[in-house]
């Protein structure tokens, strides 16, 4: 069976780059907005909403204790993200059986779960998550726009992983490895996982 990486992150907290890295220095496939244009050409859906289903969280004001169970009349709405998301686990698993693969997001953890993937999820402190993100940037957003868009990022990622898998997102529970890149280097980083994964 092939090796699977996810990647659960904050936003600003450098997980994707850590994903990036760590799939070149392995020699890993590395997926991440792919998994959008995907979903996008096997549903007939536009990109911009796919993303915005996946990242912007349609489903919000939807009662998040009843999981999975709709009412006998789910809106719209809810009915074409439960067709994203069905269409993103199937595209995961397809990648999942081509090649050892990193994912970056998108509940890959749970779709995963039978094959037992090493579960990574990176946090950092606010400083250096405001930071990095000045530097991807968002410079031109003063520091209480720029913490409220990380704060709703984050809140968005944490109600939609919620609401498929009735596990609480950033649980340390449901990881195999927490990473704090507070004042770290990525790269750094990279190294200490390359060998933890040939050790596995």
């Amino acid at each position: 069976m092939n090796k699977a990486i996810t990647i659960g992150r904050q936003f600003g907290s450098g997980g994707r780059e850590l994903g990036k890295r760590l799939a070149e220095k392995l020699g890993y496939a590395y997926y991440d907005s792919e998994i959008i244009s995907q979903i996008s050409q096997k549903t007939d859906l536009a990109e911009s909403y796919v993303k915005q289903i996946l990242e912007h969280n349609p489903i919000a004001n939807y009662p998040i204790t009843i999981g999975r169970t709709f009412y006998s009349q789910p809106s719209a709405a809810v009915m074409q993200a439960n067709t994203v998301y069905a269409e993103q686990s199937n595209i995961i698993t397809e990648m999942a059986d081509k090649s050892d693969c990193i994912i970056v997001g998108r509940c890959a953890d749970y779709i995963l779960k039978d094959r037992h993937p090493l579960r990574v999820f990176v946090y950092a402190d606010k400083a250096s998550r405001m930071a990095r993100c000045r530097e991807k940037g968002h410079e031109t957003l003063t520091d209480m726009q720029l913490w409220r868009k990380i704060r709703t990022v984050d809140r968005h990622r944490a109600k939609y992983y919620s609401f498929y898998t009735g596990l609480s997102w950033g649980d340390k529970f449901n990881y195999d490895l927490c990473i704090n890149t507070t004042n770290a280097q990525i790269k750094d980083i990279v190294e200490a996982l390359t060998h933890l994964v040939a050790s596995r």
